[in-house]
């Protein structure tokens, strides 16, 4: 059935690629979206979107698909979702992705559409053979480097020549969204025109979401729960030590527990270098001020075998700079939710959750999205986000969470630029 007859009470359908660990589906699922397919080529990511679709029944029939999207994935293939027929052309709600950052040299020379590792130019073809309603796209802040206009411009273009409407290529803080981070992400939307019309918008109208009403957690407020439960089960096992173990924790919450505080970048890694730490010199630092020791990830101690629980007390509690998290509890840093479970080893598993697009940023930028696509919609689907007519274009511009935090409606705001020096150092990848 096509968009055109398509009631819009009906689910919204999504297919995404370079899906991760499912931080954008998630994010996408809440804002109403039903996924056909998510396309990921690292082993470990695809197991953890396989096994958490499998545990969650309203993911219907959504496919986990490991492939890698130039050599194999075929936009063409035959869908479980739609009863084991392939999609028409344009009866696909949203292709979103998180596409990594083009490859450049160190000089900044673009090496060209024909490099394969460049998944921008594989996005813009499955556009045009899929002519979804719309394109969602997540990148670092990086793309936003003056290096990049030209090949921003060029992916423009060519979108707009396919029949969409480029609504903007803008840098949002997932702090903005709820989430107990500084995470600055670039987010490319484009609409068919032919949507913008019939919800009768004009080319700088697309409702950009910049923030949420929800104040966001402090770090304490994220971690609370885990971290109790960390510091019980250790004195379960080592009674002698409850003093110790109870003194790390308030040592622990008291650092942790001040006003408006938030956590630095989550920085996934390369899987060419080392295990997994929190991240750069001035992130570990920032996190030392919060109680955290960033030097490394903490181990489950519900997986412990009893040797090691003792490893885990020393090594990753007890430590001078205080304990260091858990992947679960780098998971709540994203804003993942409780039941979701990454596949892996540690530092297989922290990656994926290090490299995430947190689920709040997402669903913002989905209910958006979905706005226009179901107008009738529009009021509840915006309801408690903050809407800036931020325009079609490029641009730096964040918002700080004061600006917003008493929003109880959709609102239309002029918030100022925040002060993005405060992560640059952070997140640059």
């Amino acid at each position: 059935m096509g968009a055109s007859s398509r009631d819009e009470s009906d689910p919204l359908t999504s297919i995404e690629i370079c899906a991760g660990a499912g931080g954008q589906a998630l994010g996408l699922h809440q804002a109403g979206f039903r996924h056909l397919a998510l396309v990921e080529i690292d082993k470990h990511a695809h197991a953890t979107l396989d096994k958490n679709i499998a545990a969650h029944e309203d993911w219907g029939a959504c496919e986990a698909l490991n492939q890698d999207l130039v050599s194999e994935f075929d936009p063409g293939r035959k869908m479980a979702a739609l009863g084991g027929r392939a999609l028409k052309e344009g009866e696909l709600d949203l292709l979103a992705g998180g596409v990594p950052c083009p490859p450049f040299s160190v000089a900044g020379k673009q090496l060209g559409r024909d490099d394969d590792r460049d998944l921008f130019w594989r996005m813009v073809e499955l556009v045009e053979a899929l002519r979804p309603r719309a394109v969602m796209i997540e990148n670092v802040r990086g793309i936003m480097d003056a290096k990049f206009d030209s090949y921003c411009d060029d992916v423009i273009k060519d979108i707009e020549k396919l029949g969409y409407w480029f609504c903007g290529w803008h840098l949002l803080e997932a702090h903005n969204y709820g989430v107990p981070q500084l995470r600055p992400r670039t987010v490319f939307v484009a609409i068919r025109d032919s949507e913008r019309q019939a919800a009768g918008l004009g080319v700088d109208d697309f409702p950009w979401p910049v923030g949420v009403s929800k104040r966001p957690k402090n770090v304490f407020e994220a971690l609370e729960e885990t971290m109790k439960a960390r510091r019980d089960a250790l004195v379960r096992e080592f009674p002698a030590r409850a003093e110790q173990i109870a003194d790390a924790y308030d040592r622990w919450q008291k650092e942790a527990d001040q006003p408006g505080t938030v956590a630095p970048t989550l920085v996934g890694g390369s899987r060419k270098h080392g295990g997994a730490d929190l991240g750069p010199s001035r992130a570990k630092a920032a996190w030392a001020a919060l109680g955290v020791d960033a030097l490394g990830v903490a181990d489950d101690i519900r997986e412990c075998k009893t040797v090691d629980q003792e490893k885990h007390l020393e090594r990753e509690f007890l430590r001078p700079a205080g304990p260091m998290l858990t992947v679960e509890q780098a998971a709540i840093i994203q804003s993942f939710p409780a039941d979701w479970r990454f596949s892996g080893r540690k530092t297989a598993q922290y990656r994926q959750v290090g490299n995430a697009f947190p689920p709040p940023v997402a669903e913002a930028v989905g209910r958006a999205i979905a706005s226009v696509l179901q107008p009738s919609r529009r009021d509840e689907l915006l309801k408690g986000l903050a809407i800036e007519k931020l325009g079609a274009r490029r641009g730096k511009r964040g918002f700080r969470q004061s600006e917003i935090a008493e929003l109880l409606d959709v609102s239309v705001s002029a918030a100022e630029p925040s002060l993005d020096d405060r992560s640059s150092d952070l997140v640059r990848a």
